[in-house]
């Protein structure tokens, strides 16, 4: 089933001064339960081409359609809604809310979605475990590790069930232990819920993990590589 279908996608920013030409007419199709890395220079498209994907951003030509919807076309109202129930996000700096708890921020996303508590921290509770943050559901992120607060940001970007992840250079903070880590829980949750996953990485460690390598270089896809993995 595809889980993500792109065409022409195009992105120029500075067009009236000194353009730079983010994408070039990228098509991209991903299917569920798919473990993907798009990898290429920095400046080649990467974290642009996630965000127009995941709605974050809007392409100057192209569209996106996830789970068979027509984001291009949605209202701002509609595309937030859109997002908070079916994709996950997992950033680089985490975004973890400073005054809330690990479980507080994992279910952060349920409580927008309006889930009874009992679910919110049944669900929560599960995942901290599965992260190996069971014994630290109440500290706050500056109580937490670089890794461990990156594990809570995968917690919260699961816990409301969502069929797709993105993931934009989620181990560019981590030392090895804690890559491996938690590459090894998002693969465990892949194989085990299909959860799909793509991710923008310079990581050679994401990269070697991958079943699915996709290079960028100025805004196109220059090669797209499946491994037995």
């Amino acid at each position: 089933m595809i889980i993500l279908k792109a065409t022409g996608l195009t992105k120029v920013y500075n067009p009236d001064t000194v353009p730079v030409h983010a994408l070039r007419g990228v098509d991209l199709e991903v299917h569920e339960g798919e473990f993907t890395a798009i990898v290429g220079p920095s400046g080649s498209g990467k974290t642009t081409l996630l965000n127009i994907i995941g709605g974050l951003d809007r392409p100057d030509e192209g569209k996106v359609w996830i789970n068979g919807t027509d984001i291009s076309t949605l209202s701002e109202n509609r595309l937030i809604d859109f997002r908070r129930d079916n994709i996950g996000f997992v950033f680089q700096s985490y975004n973890l809310i400073p005054v809330l708890t690990a479980r507080e921020n994992a279910e952060f996303v349920m409580l927008l979605q309006g889930r009874p508590k009992a679910e919110r921290m049944a669900r929560t509770g599960q995942l901290l475990q599965e992260v190996g943050l069971g014994d630290k559901m109440d500290y706050r992120p500056t109580q937490l590790s670089g890794g461990q607060q990156q594990r809570v940001a995968v917690a919260r970007a699961l816990a409301p069930k969502p069929r797709f992840i993105l993931a934009d250079e989620p181990t560019a903070n981590l030392d090895s232990v804690s890559t491996r880590n938690l590459l090894d829980i998002m693969a465990r949750l892949n194989e085990e819920e299909n959860v799909t996953f793509l991710f923008s990485t310079h990581d050679q460690r994401v990269i070697e993990r991958a079943r699915r390598v996709i290079t960028l270089e100025d805004g196109k896809i220059v090669s797209d590589e499946t491994f037995d993995r």
